[in-house]
């Protein structure tokens, strides 16, 4: 592909609670240009978001009068423009017909992305942004089956015939940040190098007594206590002994998975391909830019772009 001679078509914005990313998007929805930011909503004041983007995109806006899309945790109450959620099931079309149109000061036109909801016998769940990575795939071949998003809020997203049919939350990275920076299971632990081993044997327990994991989280402790782990290998047993209690959870409540999808960027994706090998499963990866696909899907399917 000669990304040289590709036109801009499409500005599309992944803003998280942690980070944010922007694309320059061609008219094919290949990725022209990127850059990225660590200022994710949480870490900017309410008013700030406008500057914040201006300053990201600013050189893209300046040379080409572009639609601008953008998908994440930006709709949330947290965010710049609180959105609805769309109910299930949900594909291009559905989230196209959603979009939030938004007039900046500047003068830019920006659509946002409405986020999804679903609600099951314990209660209402909702996403933000991984709808937009989900309907991205769909343009590599990963059309249907599940598809696991790992992060604080790690996602597992049930898609047929290109359509989001339900998802589960899990607040496993969440959890461990709180056990690790807040109680006694985190006294023992030394940084060190990751321990594949201690991972994988944290994994095997969580994925054997998943229904005992209040118990089992007691072991974190008493492993390095006693000699059986290396205090350096203490955070990662307790890595896989959450993902192990995470999988074998969904494992008893799906019924049928088809191929299992992982969206991810860094080494806690990693980690839940071993996970799910260690249960059964092959999983395969989609690419980085997946959510600057969605953004093109969705645009193309309201019309902002040909």
């Amino acid at each position: 592909m000669n990304l040289v001679a590709s036109k801009p078509a499409l500005i599309g914005v992944d803003w998280g609670t942690s980070s944010l990313r922007a694309f320059l998007i061609g008219t094919q929805g290949e990725v022209i240009e990127g850059v990225s930011s660590s200022e994710g909503i949480m870490q900017i004041s309410k008013n700030s978001f406008e500057a914040v983007l201006n300053r990201l995109i600013g050189p893209w806006v300046a040379k080409n009068a572009l639609p601008i899309l953008a998908s994440g945790m930006i709709t949330s109450r947290n965010g710049w423009v609180e959105t609805p959620y769309a109910d299930m099931p949900l594909d291009a079309k559905g989230l196209a017909r959603a979009l939030v149109p938004h007039q900046a000061e500047s003068g830019a036109h920006i659509h946002f992305v409405t986020g999804a909801s679903t609600e099951d016998f314990g209660g209402p769940d909702v996403m933000r942004g991984e709808e937009t990575q989900i309907i991205g795939a769909s343009a590599f071949g990963f059309k249907d089956g599940v598809f696991v998003m790992p992060g604080t809020h790690s996602k597992w997203v049930k898609v047929a015939q290109e359509k989001i049919l339900d998802f589960s939350t899990y607040m496993t990275g969440e959890i461990f940040a709180a056990l690790k920076e807040h109680t006694i299971l985190g006294t023992l632990m030394e940084a060190d190098n990751f321990s594949k081993e201690a991972f994988e044997m944290g994994v095997q327990a969580g994925l054997k007594g998943q229904s005992n994991l209040l118990h089992n989280l007691f072991h974190v402790r008493t492993l390095p206590l006693m000699g059986k782990i290396p205090k350096g290998a203490t955070a990662d047993y307790m890595s896989g002994l959450l993902i192990g209690t995470e999988v074998a959870a969904v494992i008893a409540d799906v019924k049928d998975f088809g191929p299992i999808t992982i969206i991810g960027r860094d080494d806690l994706s990693d980690r839940y391909e071993t996970a799910l090998h260690a249960a059964g499963f092959k999983s395969c990866r989609a690419p980085d830019d997946v959510v600057a696909k969605g953004h093109f899907l969705i645009a193309r399917a309201a019309g902002l772009i040909g």
